[in-house]
């Protein structure tokens, strides 16, 4: 082989060799190890401590952890609260609910209101015309006129009688038609209060104009909403017939059915979380009832949570599920779910050091719904990613995040 050959062999090789290593280094951009040494993508380090391979580092400044919503706390310990999961329903409060009847039977001649109005208290609801109710009155207009002749009849025979001009019999046959008419009265009274209308009513009846004694005003007894309405102009109701249902709705029930396992572990003064989903928030709340019977149909007991409803997003009817607290167990090291993240098949957190973000396998103890008890893997103090720790995956598993900073 000639000296020319050689050298045109010599060539070739030194310019692959020099591609070789200028591909090398553009490949290798996208990812550093812990050490800052460059390693290719499609190399493989030696698996670490846990079985994590690559000890990969996410690198951020400040306003990108800002930017991603990535948020950091120091672990340490805490209360694992166990929950017992129990599902109910919203229902309206019956403690602060009133059936309105018209207590007088008559003919339907106004309705003011329709389902689903507020109402104050004294609000007028309905008119109706009652004959009986005139009757009443009546009788109460007559007895007052009674008292006042009783009365002065009997002041007159007792008068009388002190002057021996009259006999004793008249006295006392004075007397006792003026205790009828005071027993009149009085009965009439109680007719008149007991259909809803005030001592201060009954002073103003006799100057009322005589029309106005079939009328009869329906008002509400409190401030409430209208759930239910049964009525219309022109019918003809009885004295028991259910014409609205009025409920504050300020405040709702909560009623939760418990299973015979859960029994023993639910109390009165337990809190719980609340959820309905949809939209609507979730609230906290205190059993303040448990039944003690079991269904026979259902083989649950109720237990009852009353929760604040001023805004009356939570609507009777609306099924819910509660999360309620029956313990709560210390423990030396506790950490949301959140920063739980799944790294080459290992359970993770992102430890945060001088160097960045790197995940490092933990193992778990005991859970519930929203934090879990690190056995393993951290140490109290240690600085780890809360929020935000699917981002990091997210961006590992990418190489870099979006504005091209590298791990």
């Amino acid at each position: 082989m000639n000296k020319k050959v050689l050298l045109t062999m010599a060539g070739l090789l030194l310019a692959g060799i020099v591609i070789g290593v200028m591909a090398g280094g553009r490949f290798n951009l996208g990812r550093h190890s812990k050490s800052g040494a460059s390693t290719a993508i499609d190399s493989h380090d030696e698996t670490g401590e846990g079985g994590i391979e690559h000890e990969d580092v996410v690198k951020l400044s400040e306003q990108e952890m800002e930017e991603f919503g990535i948020e950091v706390g120091t672990a340490g310990p805490g209360k694992l609260q166990v929950h017992t999961s129990l599902p109910g329903e919203i229902r309206v409060n019956k403690d602060k609910s009133a059936h309105i009847v018209p207590r007088v039977p008559g003919i339907v001649q106004e309705v003011k209101k329709k389902l689903g109005d507020s109402v104050s208290k004294g609000e007028l609801l309905a008119v109706i015309e009652s004959r009986d109710l005139a009757d009443v009155k009546s009788a109460y207009l007559t007895g007052l006129e009674r008292l006042t002749s009783a009365r002065a009849n009997f002041t007159r025979e007792e008068k009388l009688w002190k002057k021996k001009i009259s006999s004793e019999q008249e006295y006392i046959n004075a007397k006792q038609a003026l205790a009828e008419a005071q027993i009149g009265l009085r009965s009439a009274e109680q007719k008149l209060h007991a259909l809803g209308f005030t001592e201060e009513y009954l002073k103003e009846l006799p100057g009322l104009p005589d029309d106005s004694f079939i009328r009869h005003d329906i008002v509400a007894p409190f401030d409430g909403t209208i759930v239910s309405k049964h009525i219309t102009v022109g019918e003809v109701i009885g004295d028991e017939s259910e014409i609205f249902i009025i409920s504050d709705l300020s405040t709702v029930w909560v009623d939760l059915s418990v299973y015979q396992k859960d029994l023993p572990y639910i109390q009165k003064g337990q809190t719980a979380v609340i959820a309905a989903r949809h939209g609507i928030p979730e609230i906290e709340g205190t059993i303040s009832y448990i039944g003690q019977i079991v269904g026979e149909d259902t083989r649950t007991a109720l237990a009852r949570i009353i929760i604040p409803n001023a805004q009356e997003q939570y609507r009777p009817g609306i099924f819910v599920t509660a999360n309620v607290t029956v313990d709560e167990i210390d423990v030396p090291l506790l950490v949301p779910k959140s920063s739980l993240q799944l790294v080459e098949g290992k359970t993770c957190v992102f430890i945060r050091d001088e160097d960045g973000f790197e995940p490092h396998p933990v193992e778990l103890g005991r859970t519930n719904e929203i934090y879990a008890e690190v056995v393993s893997g951290l140490s109290v103090g240690q600085r780890y990613v809360t929020k935000g720790a699917f981002t990091l995956k997210a961006q590992l598993s990418k190489g870099s995040f979006g504005d091209g900073h590298s791990h």
